[in-house]
């Protein structure tokens, strides 16, 4: 199993430790619901050093990478980040990444940890087509660690304070020194809330989570885990591959057909997209239950006549809204908020409610 730079810290603050992408990786330390509550009102710390590092250049990289994505490069300049989707020719989903472009020809790729091996086969794949495209993996030698929360930004300033990372506006990003590296500092993350994602090379890892959680004391940061991190996104209604998308879903019936630019030259998987878009059968929707019983992936959705209709993608207890919520696939005649559902949990159908998200507006950049 793999460890990233930080590891030894996690373990010798008593974090709980799991199997996460091939990693091991922080559960919890202090326990979900407080690190969930610190990062809504104060400010958390997330190693997120598992996520893929890939970097492609060349005159044709920007072609190469309008090529395999969904979204449209052509829209951002330097010192920009886009947020966006691969997909197979058939429609599914390859992946989702955020991509940064340094230049023209210079651009920085960030992908799930767990589709890093996958992801980077793929481009591989399809970049003979575009001769003189380069395409490099750095997972090995870069860590991430993301600041997030309201009180981030107070907490970088004690750090960096001629930076003026306050202005920094939302998916932008800077390259700043730091103990003699050049660590990139973007308006990037999972939760809803202010913060930013500092990708930095491993060996400064442990300096910089170390001083920023020094910045951070009197402002109640908390180190954040693997488990506070996915009940911040679903309270978002952010998708996480292997849940809400995989190889098996179109965009357009996962919420994410504001990345799809179907206007742009072609791109994979745009005409299986267009089939979708004049007659999608589904939506991924959120839903809230009655009750406490905790709703869980791929458990079964009915209608009032209990007919099935789909399946839970994602599911927990909000720490915020104190009530089971979670995301759901389902038949597109169904998607109408207010639309009453039924979730079966151990043989016993639980009534709930289909709901617009986000279910939590958080202070978003």
């Amino acid at each position: 199993m793999k460890k990233t730079a930080l590891c030894s810290w996690h373990e010798h603050a008593g974090a709980k430790m799991i199997d996460f992408g091939g990693f091991l990786m922080p559960v919890q330390y202090s326990g979900i619901i407080a690190e969930h509550k610190a990062v809504r009102e104060a400010a958390g710390l997330f190693d997120v050093s598992h996520m893929g590092n890939f970097s492609v250049g060349g005159e044709r990289a920007l072609e190469f990478l309008q090529y395999v994505t969904t979204n449209d490069l052509g829209r951002i300049r330097d010192g920009q980040a886009q947020y966006t989707l691969m997909l197979y020719p058939d429609g599914g989903i390859v992946d989702d990444l955020i991509i940064y472009r340094i230049s023209v020809d210079t651009f920085f790729i960030i992908v799930n940890a767990s589709n890093c091996e996958k992801d980077f086969d793929w481009l591989s794949g399809q970049i003979g087509a575009f001769k003189g495209v380069t395409l490099e993996n750095h997972t090995e030698e870069l860590s991430l660690i993301a600041l997030q929360g309201p009180k981030s930004f107070d907490i970088l300033g004690r750090l960096f304070p001629e930076a003026g990372l306050e202005r920094l506006r939302s998916f932008h990003f800077v390259k700043l020194p730091y103990e003699g590296v050049e660590i990139m500092v973007a308006r990037t993350g999972y939760t809803g809330e202010e913060g930013v994602e500092i990708c930095l090379p491993n060996g400064n890892a442990v300096s910089l989570w170390s001083d920023l959680m020094e910045a951070g004391k009197d402002d109640g940061i908390k180190p954040i885990g693997l488990g506070a991190r996915d009940t911040l996104r679903l309270e978002m209604g952010y998708s996480l591959y292997g849940h809400e998308i995989d190889q098996s879903v179109n965009p357009l019936e996962a919420r994410l057909k504001w990345v799809v630019k179907m206007d742009k030259h072609n791109f994979i998987g745009k005409q299986a997209c267009q089939q979708v878009e004049i007659d999608p059968r589904r939506s991924v929707v959120g839903f809230s239950l009655k009750g406490r019983a905790l709703p869980r992936q791929h458990f079964k959705v009915y209608n009032s006549d209990r007919q099935e209709i789909g399946e839970v993608c994602s599911g927990t207890i909000s720490p915020t809204l104190q009530e089971p919520v979670g995301t759901a696939s389902i038949l597109l005649d169904y998607a109408k908020h207010g639309t009453p559902i039924y979730v079966e949990i151990r043989g016993t159908f639980q009534p709930g409610t289909v709901r617009p998200l986000p279910f939590v507006h958080a202070d978003r950049p």
